[in-house]
């Protein structure tokens, strides 16, 4: 591909193909002043001596704090902490004041909730185009191996889940029959298993059809029954952060699918309205097809029970 050829917005979707962690990187301003900002440009990088790195953008409004930083924490998020992630991501200016953090290593927040933490001490600062490469050096970790970390994935945030692949592995013990296998018969695993193989049928299905990706149907799919929508309340509801919801909807709006109302507010066109419901006629009929293998009166009951186990998880 030649340069003049290159697509800056299409070579982020191509990165976005691997999943990530998700940190909140912390120090402290000239002012000693808390910052924060999410990142999931982070990367090990040696063992002895411990070292790390993560970048910032150039553009960024705390670049000059963490280039002059002698200290800063890796807080490495677990699968709750959206929220955390949303808010250290946003362009707010004081992104500390609802959260419970005490002083680090060179007084750098340290979060009360994350599934590891990393203390460093900045080891060097190289430059990286538009980004500031920052590598540390681990004086202090610590992690929580019972919380599932958070995953950011083409665009969106995950959960990390054991693989269906490792389903068809054999036992090692020959004399556990499957229907006597703890794992294989739990709830949590069947969930996870059912959930994965619904979106292995469904996805390609809905890219054939209409050429949408799954971002692009989360974001129809919600916009289906309410065409004009805050930004503010779709992220949430679409799992992306605002950066990656706003690429996921400019692409949009380049295929005429939805259209901006001012800077916090979208609308679906009338195209995005006929693609949004030919979407949902296929989903529904993935899932009807499905359903159809069961009873009738189970297939009726089904979903009314799984609303109740997570009604009374909640």
């Amino acid at each position: 591909m030649s340069q003049t050829d290159f697509d800056p917005k299409d070579f982020r979707r191509a990165l976005s193909q691997f999943p990530t962690g998700v940190t909140v990187i912390t120090t402290l301003d000239a002012e000693g002043k808390p910052v924060g900002v999410t990142a999931s440009s982070f990367n090990s990088v040696s063992m002895e001596p411990a070292l790390i790195l993560w970048s910032i953008d150039k553009g960024a409004h705390s670049l000059s704090a963490f280039e002059n930083a002698k200290h800063f924490a890796v807080n490495i998020l677990g699968s709750d902490q959206v929220a955390t992630s949303n808010n250290f991501a946003s362009r707010g200016e004081d992104k500390f004041a609802n959260v419970a953090y005490t002083a680090g290593l060179g007084g750098a927040p340290m979060l009360e909730d994350y599934a590891a933490q990393l203390e460093c001490k900045t080891w060097a600062v190289y430059e990286g185009g538009d980004h500031l490469i920052l590598v540390g050096e681990v004086i202090h970790y610590r992690f929580n191996d019972v919380i599932e970390p958070l995953v950011f994935a083409r665009g969106h945030y995950a959960i990390s889940a054991q693989h269906p692949e490792m389903v068809k592995a054999s036992s090692p013990c020959d004399s556990v029959s499957q229907e006597g296998d703890f794992i294989s018969n739990y709830l949590l695993h069947l969930v996870r298993n059912l959930q994965q193989k619904l979106r292995a049928s469904l996805y390609p299905k809905l890219k054939q059809a209409c050429d949408i990706s799954p971002e692009e149907w989360r974001i129809l799919s919600r916009m289906h029954s309410c065409p004009i929508m805050k930004m503010s309340e779709l992220t949430d509801l679409v799992m992306q952060p605002d950066v990656a919801l706003r690429q996921t909807t400019d692409w949009m709006t380049e295929k005429g699918l939805v259209e901006y109302q001012g800077d916090d507010t979208l609308k679906l066109t009338n195209k995005g309205i006929d693609v949004a419901t030919k979407l949902k006629d296929i989903a529904t009929a993935e899932e009807a097809a499905l359903l159809s293998t069961l009873p009738s009166e189970q297939a009726g009951q089904l979903k009314a029970n799984i609303q109740k186990l997570i009604d009374t998880l909640d």
